[in-house]
Parts: C-alpha cells; sequence; structure tokens
C-alpha cells in the first residue's frame, strides 16, 4: 500500500483541497513552491498511463478544477502540470503555480512551511474551489 493510498484510507492526515468518489487532491508537504498541489485517483495504480482511458480522462478534469482554485489564492502567472512518476508508486499529477519557466523543476529545492501556514493555505484554496 502507498502512502497516498493510507491517505484515501484516512492513515495519514493531510491537507485535503478536494475530494470526488475517485479523486483527491492535497497539498505536497513537500512543496517546490507555495501551492503545490498534488491530485491522485484513489484507485492505486503505478504507472499513470496504466490508468483506464476514463479514470485518466476524468483525472485531468479533476485536476483542471483543483487547479483554477489554486491559481485564484496563489498569485502566478499560470498552473503549471507535471507528472513524474518516480517518486511513489501511485500516480499523481502535480499542479505547480509558475512564474516562469524554472519553477518547473524538481531540483529537490523544497520549501518548509509550518503546519499552520499549510492549514491556512488549504482552507484558502478550498474557498476558492
Amino acid at each position: 500500500m502507498t502512502i497516498f493510498s493510507r491517505i484515501v484510507a484516512g492513515e495519514i492526515p493531510c491537507y485535503k483541497i478536494a475530494e470526488t468518489a475517485d479523486y483527491l487532491a492535497f497539498l505536497d508537504v513537500r512543496p517546490q513552491m507555495k501551492g503545490h498541489t498534488l491530485c491522485i485517483p484513489k484507485q492505486e495504480t503505478d504507472y499513470i498511463f496504466d490508468l483506464e482511458d476514463n479514470l485518466l480522462a476524468g483525472l485531468m478534469v479533476f485536476a483542471k478544477k483543483v487547479a483554477k482554485a489554486v491559481e485564484k489564492t496563489v498569485p502566478c502567472t499560470r498552473i503549471g502540470i507535471a507528472v513524474v512518476g518516480l517518486e511513489v508508486p501511485h500516480a499523481h499529477v502535480h499542479l505547480l503555480p509558475l512564474h516562469s519557466m524554472d519553477d518547473m523543476r524538481f531540483t529537490g529545492v523544497y520549501t518548509a512551511p509550518s503546519s499552520e501556514e499549510m492549514q491556512a493555505l488549504a482552507a484558502a484554496i478550498v474557498a476558492n474551489f
């Protein structure tokens, strides 16, 4: 069971942004920048391109809705989307508030917001959902 499946099961807490019967969005606890959000299918599948077509399409539509809420909350030029697929063996997309192309680099440099900052940010994004 992946860490994301444990989050879906409620075994590990998260800063939830949105949830449907099939998908979950939450703030990344090791964000590249403020507002870095993960969107996942609740069904545990390692590789995003192994998802059934309807589940993959639904994930993108779900991510679009989440991205619009993040964009309303976090000042940025636009929201970028990335699929890396190596760090957690559970299909997911990263939504990243961008100001430049350099913001899209996964360099291992992370911000360290406090729990209070994460809770406030999650609540602000939810209010804009």
